[in-house]
Formats: structure tokens, sequence, C-alpha cells
């Protein structure tokens, strides 16, 4: 009774699957093309934000820095403005901003990066479900049309691989998105951190540093 029960469920075809697969592409598309802005419009902020900031870190100059920062947007600058926060309280304080604000950073930038490696990795398997519902539906149409013979399998056995290719049609490029895109926020990190290092290493000490961070 089960097995028949589940034969009547399996017989439903690989259709649907096709159809939840390309749903998962749109995501997968919308996902990459979300994240390609927000990682080139944070590229464009620190490029354009890096040459200033660079003198004034050497400098010491936690006055200018803030001044020079503003509004400016993107993970630096972000990391920096938490920098001079803690400034005003001494180097661990700025060093604990600084870690703080980088984790909070690197979830921002990893933010549905989940969503592209668990395409890449469960894809291919939704396509091979709708591969093996097709089979299944092959071999039982043989059994109704036994003189068809291996043309009925095998016309169904085409278009139930139909469902592995769109499986790895969609997890392709996920995987290559995602692994780009972590290479992104790695470099993004990695600048970040050089940058409040700087800060730290060149930050005034003593009183000086702290009335420059609150001024």
């Amino acid at each position: 009774m089960l097995t028949e029960a589940l034969l009547e469920v399996t017989l439903i075809g690989s259709e649907w699957v096709l159809y939840l697969l390309i749903f998962l592409s749109v995501v997968s598309v919308a996902v990459m093309v979300e994240r390609a802005i927000y990682f080139r419009r944070n590229a464009a902020a620190w490029a354009a934000l890096s040459g200033k900031v660079a003198p004034v870190l050497r400098g010491g100059d936690l006055r200018g820095l803030s001044s020079l920062l503003g509004a400016w947007a993107g993970s630096e600058a972000e990391v920096l403005r938490a920098g001079l926060e803690g400034a005003g309280r001494g180097r661990e304080s700025a060093e604990r901003m600084v870690h703080a604000a980088l984790v909070t950073e690197q979830q921002r930038l990893e933010r549905r990066l989940s969503i592209l490696g668990t395409l890449g990795n469960n894809a291919p398997f939704i396509g091979l479900f709708g591969t093996v519902l097709g089979i299944i539906r092959a071999f039982h149409d043989l059994s109704l049309d036994v003189k068809g013979g291996a043309s009925v399998v095998m016309t169904g056995i085409s278009e139930a691989l139909i469902a592995t290719a769109a499986g790895l049609f969609v997890a392709i490029p996920a995987v290559i998105a995602y692994n780009y895109f972590q290479r992104r926020t790695a470099r993004a990190i990695a600048q970040a951190q050089a940058a409040a290092d700087t800060l730290i290493a060149f930050m005034p000490a003593g009183e000086t540093g702290r009335d420059a961070a609150a001024s």
C-alpha cells in the first residue's frame, strides 16, 4: 500500500522540479546583482577616500580624520569611525571598537551569500531528484506500453535528464558568484583592518589623543 501511494506521487513527474529550479535561478541572479551593486559601491567609496585618509592616519590627526570621514559610506569608513569613537578612551578601547566593527561589517558583507552557497551545494541534488522522478515515470509508461520498447524509455529518460542539467545550470553560477564575493569580502575586511591598524599605530598617546578624538 505504501509503495503504491508513493508511486502515485512520483508519477507526477519532474516538471514541477523544473519550475522550482527556474524560481531558484531567479533568486540566485537577484542575489548576485544585489551583492555586485553593494560591493561595487563599497569599493568605489574606499577608492575615493583612501588617498585622502592615508596621510591623515599617518599624521595621527584624529580630529582631521573625523572631519574627513564625515558621512562616507563603506566598510572601511565604518571601521575607522568605530576606532575614532574608542580612541577617546585609549588605545585598548579603540582596538575593541575596531574589532566589533570588523565583525559587524563582515556580517554585512556576507549578507545573503549563504543563499548562493546553499544553491551551489543543493541545486544539483534537486535536479537529480527530478531526474529520478522522470526515470520512474518513464519505466511506468513502458509497463503500460510494452510495444513501444526502448524508444519509450529513452524519450522519458532524455526528458528526465533535463532536470539534472537545470540543477547544474543553477548551481555552477551560484558557486562561482559565492567564491567571488567571498574574496571581495576578505579584501574589504583586510583593507579595513589595515586602515584601523594604521589608525591605532599612529594614534597620539595620552591626553592629546583623547582630546583630539573628542574634538
